[in-house]
């Protein structure tokens, strides 16, 4: 299935237009794209690491309440079509597959939402501290470990798997040519509360216009972006 873009592009230009995006279109990516990204990467998490560290360690205990391995590692694809293990802290159960398989068939609803979104509002298989490491985005920050190697990059798409990437017909290339990222414009546009055709076209145009003054005033509007807590 491929989305179809010509709606999602326009309702995309409104949201960049509220972020202060809208003239990014047609910048050359030069030495930033080349070498300056990647630096700038692990600088930043070079700088955070301490702290992190420290936070995760925390996070992590409580993660494990549950009897499971508080770290969880799933297929993404990369840059170039890399497939790498995209780290976050756990926040399902352990038979989150098959909880999830039974939910989609006994709640229609949910099956439609699924659908279009890959995500749920109600979703059954998070855990209640889960729900916490998930509204406030903190789960994600194993990911630093994805940047540090070289897997993520700190700010680009979202990081897809190989059946979502599918579902991205047209701007499949352009995904393709960059590394995927823990914040982007999909986050800082509506995060959540927007249309998986709106992230898609997001993501395309990110990778068409990536530089560094648009990455640092990603990096800047992100934490006003996961304080409203939309995460799910």
């Amino acid at each position: 299935m491929t989305y179809q873009h010509t709606s999602a592009e326009s309702v995309t230009a409104s949201r960049l237009a509220q972020t202060g995006f809208a003239d990014a279109a047609g910048r050359r990516q030069g030495l930033y794209a080349a070498g300056g990204k990647r630096a700038l990467d692990i600088a930043l998490v070079v700088l955070m690491a301490g702290p992190v560290l420290v936070l995760v360690a925390v996070l992590a205990f409580f993660a494990a309440l549950d009897g499971a391995s508080p770290f969880y590692g799933h297929p993404r694809v990369g840059k170039d079509g890399r497939v790498f293990r995209c780290w976050k802290l756990r926040s399902m159960v352990r038979d989150s597959a098959a909880r999830l398989e039974r939910h989609l068939a006994e709640d229609p609803g949910a099956a439609r939402e699924w659908a279009e979104t890959q995500k749920l509002t109600h979703d059954p298989r998070v855990t209640r501290v889960g729900r916490f490491l998930r509204k406030t985005s903190l789960d994600e920050l194993p990911q630093l470990w994805n940047v540090l190697r070289g897997d993520m990059s700190l700010v680009g798409p979202r990081p897809v798997t190989e059946g979502e990437l599918d579902r991205y017909g047209a701007e499949r290339r352009a995904y393709l040519g960059v590394r995927p990222g823990i914040t982007g414009l999909w986050q800082i546009s509506g995060r959540n509360d927007i249309s998986y055709a709106e992230r898609v076209s997001l993501d395309a145009r990110y990778a068409r216009e990536v530089d560094l003054a648009m990455d640092l005033r990603i990096l800047v509007m992100t934490g006003p972006a996961v304080l409203k807590l939309t995460g799910k």
